[in-house]
């Protein structure tokens, strides 16, 4: 009985850290394709779609990971370093009135989880399987394969991200910043099935 309940709190929380995640993302989109042909006057100030639904998206990301913080009991040191460069870089966007802060924090974001990423390869560390080691049982070698291939992934990312929201309009951003991403990360990981099979400890 007892199993049963842990299990049913274990889902409860699963499915709270994805709200948490994902509603911010969808409120942003949401936001932002209600009024991107408009500009809305607010604080006396002339603001395009994309940067409303940044002046959204800002303070959502905060609520998000107070709540997580004090219901879920965690935070990690991610979600930290995200909330602190969606504060820095959103709040530039809105102060400035200028889209181009907000998109450049994957960037950011992503080189830096590859340099993080690499160092610890360079001391035979994987600090991925500190993130992941729970979802993923591997052997040191999976680890170690995998949290290599991971930093060169987020260095690709990096330098998908730049090329388009340089050279594409900011709706083609959009889209690719909530779907292109999310789809690229899962094919990333499915990709990875040899490594999985190969180095795998998964129980039947």
């Amino acid at each position: 009985m007892s199993g049963e309940l842990n299990m049913s709190e274990e889902n409860e929380n699963t499915l709270l850290k994805n709200l948490l995640e994902y509603i911010p993302i969808a409120v942003f989109f949401i936001v932002f394709i209600l009024f991107k042909d408009d500009v809305v006057v607010l604080f006396g100030r002339d603001l395009s779609g994309f940067v409303l639904a940044t002046l959204a998206f800002v303070p959502l990301v905060v609520f998000a990971t107070a709540t997580s913080w004090i219901v879920l009991k965690e935070v990690s040191r991610v979600q930290l370093l995200t909330l602190v460069l969606v504060v820095v870089f959103g709040g530039m966007t809105i102060f400035f009135n200028d889209e181009r802060f907000l998109k450049i924090k994957p960037t950011l974001i992503y080189c830096l989880f590859s340099i993080i990423l690499l160092v610890g390869v360079f001391r035979k560390t994987s600090y991925l399987e500190a993130l992941l080691g729970k979802a993923l049982p591997l052997s040191y070698d999976g680890w170690m394969i995998l949290t290599r291939r991971m930093a060169y992934f987020f260095l690709f990312l990096a330098a998908l991200n730049e090329f388009v929201w340089r050279t594409q309009s900011t709706e083609v951003w959009v889209y690719f910043k909530t779907f292109g991403l999310t789809v690229a990360m899962f094919a990333f990981f499915i990709s990875q099935y040899s490594v999985f099979k190969t180095y795998g400890n998964f129980k039947d």
